[in-house]
């Protein structure tokens, strides 16, 4: 049953059948679901102890996403964790620390990002002190247990921003990557929060150092990314290539002296734009980040 689950989630992801509003609620493996949702998707790990989320989606989901939690535990929520600043990973944590707590566990739940993360929604003046996370690390890995089983974050620095986590479920073999990895559209890399193309490159390596393929490169760890379809390892392996592909040759053409709209109009990206690229627009926002994460330097 869980496989004809997952194959749905699948096809359906691929093929835009989730109507605007939709949600919906799919097992992984292991103890650990995903919500999908219009705007992303939210991890949910679960077990006689409580709840755990990863990332928090707007504030106006927020009932619906803990509704679908409703079905799998009456447990408290006892950690949100937020995978970078965007407002569709942070805009609901006040919201789900209100939701997530129970009359017999009152206590709200912690919502643990990477400092940078708290760093920049902290100084930012749009953002309340309430969807602050209130649990921050700084070291290169940080490690939770909940529910039987290690969870741990990975920084993955100056790669969609400079504050990305990767939260991997050990027992149950799964990974939540955030927009470091989406099945179905070029990478965001924001360059104002500290992102480059260099970085998510080894991001993505480091993603591929975590997960284990199955036999004949099918099974094992699954991968849930910020946005679409449960993965494996196998296509966070096209994604990478794509990515590292698509920068060498603008690299190349930075070396040539060429101009960011002579770039463009070489279509660095054409052969990707069918299965990663929603329009011509989205080619053109990928590869003016990737001109300019070289161009600038920004990369390590």
């Amino acid at each position: 049953m869980k496989t004809s689950l997952l194959s749905l989630a699948a096809f359906a992801a691929t093929t835009g059948l989730f109507a605007q509003g939709d949600v919906k609620l799919l097992p992984v493996q292991g103890g650990v679901y995903v919500v999908m949702t219009p705007s992303g998707n939210t991890t949910v790990q679960v077990g006689p102890e409580g709840v755990v989320l990863v990332d928090a989606q707007p504030e106006a989901l927020a009932p619906r996403l803990m509704a679908e939690v409703r079905k799998l535990s009456d447990k408290p929520v006892l950690y949100i964790i937020n995978t970078s600043l965007d407002a569709k990973n942070t805009e609901g944590n006040a919201a789900l620390v209100k939701l997530g707590a129970t009359p017999a566990s009152p206590a709200a739940p912690a919502v643990v990002a990477h400092e940078n993360v708290f760093n920049r929604l902290s100084n930012d003046k749009n953002v309340p002190p309430a969807n602050w996370p209130t649990t921050e690390y700084y070291l290169p890995e940080k490690d939770l247990f909940a529910n039987g089983e290690a969870v741990v974050l990975n920084h993955m620095p100056n790669a969609h921003t400079d504050g990305d986590s990767v939260v991997f479920f050990r027992r149950s073999d799964v990974l939540a990557v955030g927009d470091l990895f989406s099945p179905e559209s070029y990478p965001a890399i924001n360059l104002n929060a500290g992102g480059s193309v260099n970085g998510l490159i080894d991001s993505l390596n480091r993603i591929l150092a975590i997960t284990v393929t199955g036999r004949m490169q099918e099974g094992g760890t699954k991968v849930i990314p910020g946005h679409g379809r449960i993965c494996e390892e196998a296509e966070v392996v096209e994604f990478r290539d794509m990515v590292t592909i698509v920068r060498d040759r603008i690299q190349d053409m930075i070396n040539r002296k060429m101009t960011l709209d002579q770039v463009k109009a070489a279509r660095p990206s054409s052969d990707y734009d069918a299965e990663y690229g929603a329009n011509a627009a989205a080619a053109n926002v990928f590869v003016e980040a990737v001109y300019k994460s070289l161009s600038a330097g920004k990369a390590k």
